[in-house]
């Protein structure tokens, strides 16, 4: 009968202060003892949710029912998923995102962004989540305008690195804290074994 290897004698789930983690939720606990499973503070769990193995979620979360992560998965602060939700292995959801009802997540979720569909497609940014948290309306602007040139770009002749290149050396964004935060989240997405970035609805770049 298949079943998950687990190395090592011991292996951890440290949970924070201050989370709400409502009826028929499980969590387990890391696949190896050199790995723990970690829930940090502040966080909204609801009913029938599952975080699997290895996971690293952050703080100020909400995942709503039945939202389930794979082993792996890592989740940063004040992201929000909508209901059933599904996350494959060792994907990557950035800091203030939201991920839209009965999306199947198989690649990274870049910060500051917004993505929804059964392969989840990049739908713009969560505006409505950078209000609420405090964005002040410069800081979305040029968001905006980084997004836009990025995935919606005029000249379609630029490759992708050529646009994300392009986004840092622009002097008017180049110094936006918020911009280079999402430019360097889009960057690490592509490194190592990482699974890259849900696509653009409309992108056909590489």
């Amino acid at each position: 009968m298949p079943r998950l290897e687990v190395q090592g004698d011991e292996c951890f789930l440290e949970v924070g202060d201050n989370n709400d983690i409502r009826e028929h939720t499980s969590i387990h606990r890391s696949s190896k003892s050199s790995d723990t499973t970690v829930i940090g503070n502040n966080n909204l769990i609801m009913g029938s949710c599952h975080i699997a193995h290895d996971c690293k979620i952050g703080n100020s979360i909400i995942f709503a029912n039945n939202t389930l992560l794979a082993g792996h998965v890592v989740v940063e602060d004040y992201a929000h998923t909508a209901g059933a939700v599904v996350v494959h292995q060792f994907c990557h959801v950035g800091s203030f995102s939201f991920i839209g009802g009965g999306s199947v997540i198989a690649q990274d979720v870049p910060k500051y962004m917004m993505v929804a569909g059964e392969r989840a497609e990049l739908r713009g940014l969560n505006l409505e989540g950078l209000r609420r948290h405090g964005f002040t309306a410069q800081e979305i602007r040029s968001l905006r305008t980084a997004y836009q040139k990025i995935f919606m770009p005029a000249e379609i002749s630029k490759g992708f690195d050529e646009r994300l290149a392009d986004m840092e050396m622009r002097d008017e964004l180049a110094h936006v804290s918020v911009v280079c935060s999402m430019v360097q989240s889009i960057r690490d997405s592509f490194e190592g074994k990482r699974r890259g970035i849900c696509k653009f609805r409309h992108w056909n770049g590489s």
